[in-house]
């Protein structure tokens, strides 16, 4: 089985040319990016990643020199990058033949802390990886902010369906597409609003509408529910 696990990563930009940055701009520090500046450079750093890496097969854990369970679990951990929520971050890939336990996976992230401040990150960080106008200096682990989360994606569950009666609304879609508008709103789906808008607009009677506006919403429509007749297409009414 492989589990994730991702941190923050953070660089220093040195542009080839500095001429126009300023007399604040130290030479010696470069310019400091987050992982969210870090972002349009997500390829050529993913790609620095695994060629240093390739050099020592990959495998953070050959350097795991303890015999317990963990070191009988995990067959191999390798570091890349990844883009999460609109940041560029750390991501450790975790091989392992059975699931780890609260505590080997804290001493997982222990090891890879370690790892990730004074061996394998401590040097990749001194690699500058050439980004066309200037090179950046990549950090795994930060002194202040470094923190180790497992990746455990959760199921994506739909939006439930808000209820409401159709029953007194006396036949006008227009009341009923926009009482329904408000539910789903309210209920944080203005998108899926929009959209049973769209489509109640583009009914041809009122029957089909009630049953596009029962797509969106939970009412007590029935097959057997009588024809009204086409809609009358007056937008201004229906917004």
């Amino acid at each position: 089985m492989q589990i994730k696990f991702y941190s923050p990563l953070t660089a220093d930009f040195f542009p080839t040319d500095p001429t126009d940055l300023g007399s604040s701009y130290k030479e010696s520090e470069g310019i400091p990016y987050t992982g969210e500046e870090l972002t349009g450079y997500r390829d050529i750093i993913r790609k620095a990643v695994q060629d240093n890496v390739r050099s020592f097969n990959g495998d953070l854990m050959q350097y795991y020199h303890e015999d317990d369970s963990l070191r009988s679990k995990v067959i191999r951990a390798v570091p890349s990058v990844d883009e999460v929520n609109g940041e560029l971050v750390g991501s450790l890939c975790v091989d392992t033949n059975a699931e780890l336990t609260t505590e080997e996976q804290a001493k997982l992230c222990d090891y890879i802390s370690g790892q990730y401040s004074d061996g394998w990150g401590e040097g990749f960080e001194q690699r500058e990886v050439d980004v066309g106008d200037g090179s950046l200096c990549v950090h795994f682990w930060q002194p202040t902010s470094f923190e180790l989360k497992r990746d455990v994606p959760e199921p994506e569950k739909a939006p439930s369906r808000p209820k409401m009666q159709l029953a007194g609304q006396d036949g006008n879609i227009f009341a009923i597409m926009g009482r329904a508008s408000r539910l789903l709103s309210d209920s944080g789906q203005a998108d899926k609003a929009k959209e049973m808008r769209g489509r109640v607009m583009d009914c041809l009677s009122y029957e089909a509408a009630l049953k596009v506006v029962s797509e969106y919403v939970e009412t007590e429509l029935s097959p057997s529910m009588p024809t009204k007749g086409p809609v009358k297409r007056d937008r201004d009414n229906a917004r």
